[in-house]
């Protein structure tokens, strides 16, 4: 469990980047994430901007679909992507919505790693005046879940079933809409509540209360050890966090608020070439202070964190780079010789 205090919001970075291709550099590589106000995004912008500076030069198309983004890349169609480390498997074995793509488990393994992080918390928000106080309340509400194509929404429906029993569709009215529109909605008084993936101290989740109050819904303390939430804690790129509910201006939930936690990690694939993949690793760890003071939540990523919830082998340009630079690299991270 880690407990955070409070800190100053950090500005926001821009939705599509194309770094400018440097002399050095005859190529331009495509990468794709998540969008702006994401802390996947802010993550990879980082990533692409520290590789560019190493002449590796990183076109980012932002506000994708992760689901999609990690098939394209998995099939070589595209060169870099935020990876979520629960879609691996589902990938692999042709599941929920990879159950129609015939390619899914075969280009899977194609996959590779570059490094992992602690991207931030499940935030269950309702505004003052929705009604809702408490889990129960939710009963006969609109909730924004995620996007339509994500695995988001699927989780946040989980995290509601476990602790409430209510199904979206029965109990209460599952909304699936892009991130910014699942803002714009609840800003707008167009739904109830909002369940959104972001980092601790989010600009986005803070802008509720200055012009208002809001709430963010703590997992009760009698839900944290049932068998369902510690499984749900216990998947791939999950886990148990606890953060001061005044950490955000205007929030109403005192004391510390129990979160599903969410980690990925930087993918590529087979493809990409040694040299590349090893210049861009090198760039982003030789410039920690640079990533460190891009947002306040990437000051967690350490050497000790850099394979955070990474569940497919490293590329082999990042374990050279890593071998090199003395890291510990777990034995099941390392590439089939």
């Amino acid at each position: 469990m880690f407990n955070f205090t409070k800190f100053a919001a950090v500005a926001a970075i821009t939705s599509t980047i194309s770094l400018v291709p440097s002399l050095g550099s005859a190529q331009i590589f495509k990468g794709e994430t998540a969008g702006v106000g994401d802390p996947v995004h802010t993550m990879f912008v980082t990533f692409a901007n520290q590789a560019g500076t190493a002449d590796i030069d990183i076109q980012v198309n932002a506000g994708q679909t992760l689901t999609r983004s990690m098939l394209s890349g998995a099939r070589g169609e595209i060169d870099f992507f935020s990876s979520v480390p629960s879609l691996v498997g589902l990938m692999s074995n042709g599941a929920r919505m990879y159950e129609s793509v015939e390619d899914a488990p075969e280009v899977a393994g194609n996959i590779r790693a570059i490094l992992g992080f602690e991207a931030g918390a499940y935030h269950p928000v309702t505004l003052d005046g929705s009604g809702i106080t408490d889990w129960a309340d939710i009963v006969g509400k609109t909730v924004f879940t995620g996007p339509p194509a994500g695995s988001a929404s699927a989780t946040s429906e989980a995290i509601i079933r476990i602790i409430t029993g209510f199904e979206p569709g029965e109990d209460y009215e599952a909304v699936r809409l892009s991130w910014g529109e699942g803002y714009a909605a609840l800003a707008d008084g167009k739904i109830d509540m909002m369940v959104r993936p972001a980092e601790i101290g989010s600009a986005n989740i803070e802008r509720f209360g200055l012009s208002g109050e809001f709430r963010v819904l703590s997992i009760p303390e009698d839900i944290v050890g049932s068998d369902d939430m510690q499984a749900l804690f216990g998947r791939p790129g999950r886990g148990m966090i606890a953060f001061e509910g005044d950490v955000y201006q205007g929030q109403q939930t005192e004391g510390m608020i129990t979160a599903l936690s969410f980690t990925q990690f930087i993918g590529t694939h087979a493809g990409v070439s040694d040299e590349v993949v090893y210049a861009a690793t090198k760039a982003f760890w030789e410039n920690l202070d640079d990533v460190h003071a891009t947002a306040f939540f990437l000051q967690a990523v350490t050497p000790e964190t850099a394979f955070t919830s990474v569940n497919v082998p490293l590329h082999p340009g990042a374990v050279q780079y890593y071998e090199e630079a003395g890291f510990s690299i777990p034995d099941a991270l390392r590439p089939a010789e």
